[in-house]
């Protein structure tokens, strides 16, 4: 199947999500009880509702998203380049409609356009799909897949591909890239740092480059699959 798509058709992306406050009791009352009967599921026995509140930014009912980098892959001077480009915003409405317009953008100008992500089918592009819908942003046509045939959906998921139909576990992305022998900056942060990075320290930058980091890494590991030589150089669009 990879042998068909033209890796220059594919928009790899990596999302960043917090809770929607920086602390439970931050919460209007009704949203605390549904958090509490939500986290019952998989709290431990020990563990309150508040204690189990960072998980939140996993579900994106009481998550949101502050951070996409999105990217493509081409060749410029015969120099293998990945064109990123990130999203990032206290504003998370503001953000994913900034977002839209990138994706209309991009499958306009590519026919065989594909969205792909480390575990994108269960995660990144539902949670955006759902938080546009929370904003009242009219899904693109890339995400509206309801109805639609497995092989009509857009989408790729490095981890699905990995898997070869074994469901059995979780494999992260950095222990792809590690096993795949593919260079991966050592960074001064990783994703369970992210709320606080986000809430205490608003360093929104700070986020966008680890995030852009993935959305590389995700690129690469690709590439790795196809066959092909890794991306030897990363741009920034505008």
């Amino acid at each position: 199947m990879l042998e068909k798509i033209n890796t220059g058709d594919v928009l790899f992306l990596d999302i960043e999500t917090v809770p929607q406050q920086p602390a439970f009791n931050d919460l209007p009352e009704n949203l605390q009880n549904l958090w509490d009967k939500k986290s019952n599921y998989f709290r431990e026995k020990e563990q309150s509702a508040a204690d189990a509140y960072p998980r939140a930014a996993i579900y994106a009912e009481f998550g949101k998203i502050i951070c996409i980098s999105a990217g493509f892959v081409y060749t410029r001077q015969e120099i293998k380049t990945f064109r990123v480009k990130s999203f990032y915003s206290h504003d998370e409405k503001q953000l994913l409609e900034n977002f839209y317009h990138l994706l209309l953008s991009f499958f306009r100008k590519n026919k065989n356009a594909q969205l792909c992500a480390h575990n994108g089918k269960e995660f990144d592009f539902p949670y955006i799909a759902r938080r546009m819908l929370v904003n009242g942003i009219k899904l693109p046509k890339v995400l509206d897949v309801a109805g639609q045939k497995p092989w009509e959906v857009p989408f790729l998921d490095t981890l699905e591909l990995w898997r070869f139909g074994d469901y059995k576990n979780y494999t992260s992305l950095l222990l792809l890239a590690t096993i795949m022998d593919i260079p991966t900056p050592k960074d001064d942060m990783d994703g369970s740092q992210v709320a606080d990075v986000y809430y205490r320290e608003k360093d929104m930058k700070r986020i966008a480059r680890y995030c852009e980091k993935d959305a590389l890494t995700v690129a690469q590991l690709f590439c790795r699959y196809k066959g092909e030589p890794l991306i030897e150089d990363v741009e920034q669009a505008e």
